[in-house]
């Protein structure tokens, strides 16, 4: 399963307020360029923390490998710091290492047991380990530490509905819209959820509504556009279903590939009417034209959902 941006990025906060999602600006990028690590062993602690910032800056930029070697040094010198082992775990939790950051987030969440970032984190991780009750029952703890989390409201819907929780699924995604009305993929969502139970025509509208919130933010909603597609030629229509599924591939191509539609939450029925449409010449040809890869750390693989 892909991260939703939400499906969470970890939001580990270090003591002077930097996190994981915001912790660089591009304009320092040049900042980022590889150097020696120069330890100071007058505080360890303040060195280890330094670390931790530097492989939470790098993990920005993909640089993994540098990220973890410094993140791992980290925790190394400051074994007892919840924020050199968040920091770990949320490198991990991108490079789709997830029983590793299981266990950061859990040595992370037993130092510091009030921060609800860890266990929205922890219970990310394990729902992309599908763990999933235990991913509900973390994003739970965490929510009532936080309750007015988006991100965390909306991975605890995935959650119910990768369980078939479909009524639960939908609530958490309405609780999302109440606090960002915005948030055009938890709308998407309902609409997964809603063609899964054979409600197409609220599945449509719910993508019809997805991606003119997507379009406020400037965000074409691909995968909204080519649900949206999809029930639209499986209705009938046709024409229009084909001219919407061709759009929807020309923003993103990716969503031509039935295991990409899998790990975006696509369920069995609507999975099985998207092979039907992308079988289609047009579609077909144009999908096996593109040259991009599912690579395991594409930064599109981090859909900006909110």
């Amino acid at each position: 399963m892909n991260y939703r941006l939400p499906l969470t990025a970890a939001l580990v906060t270090l003591t002077y307020g930097m996190t994981l999602a915001n912790a660089v600006n591009p304009v320092n990028a040049q900042a980022l360029i590889p150097h020696t690590i120069k330890l100071n062993f007058g505080n360890v602690e303040t060195q280890a923390l330094a670390l931790a910032r530097d492989a939470a800056q790098l993990a920005q930029f993909q640089q993994y490998d540098l990220a973890l070697s410094r993140a791992r040094l980290a925790v190394q010198l400051s074994p007892q710091s919840y924020q050199t082992q968040a920091v770990l775990g949320s490198i991990y939790l991108r490079t789709e290492e997830y029983p590793k950051a299981i266990a950061s987030f859990s040595n992370a969440l037993n130092l510091k047991k009030d921060n609800a970032s860890i266990f929205f984190s922890l219970g990310a991780a394990y729902l992309r380990n599908t763990n999933y009750q235990l991913a509900i029952d973390k994003l739970k703890q965490g929510l009532t530490l936080a309750p007015k989390s988006p991100t965390a409201l909306f991975d605890l819907g995935n959650a119910y509905f990768l369980t078939k929780r479909y009524d639960e699924a939908i609530a958490e995604f309405n609780q999302v819209l109440k606090l960002e009305d915005k948030f055009w993929a938890a709308t998407n969502n309902i609409g997964l959820v809603e063609y899964e139970r054979g409600n197409v025509d609220i599945a449509i509208k719910k993508w019809e509504e997805s991606i003119a919130q997507g379009e406020t933010i400037e965000d074409k909603a691909a995968e909204s556009r080519l649900a949206l597609g999809i029930a639209t030629y499986i209705k009938g229509d046709r024409p229009k279903g084909l001219r919407l599924a061709e759009e929807a591939l020309k923003i993103d191509v990716r969503y031509g590939k039935p295991e990409f539609l899998k790990e975006n939450l696509w369920g069995d029925k609507l999975l099985a009417d998207a092979k039907t449409i992308l079988a289609t010449p047009t579609l077909k040809t144009l999908v096996d034209q593109s040259n991009i890869p599912l690579t395991k750390n594409d930064p599109k693989n981090t859909p900006k959902k909110s």
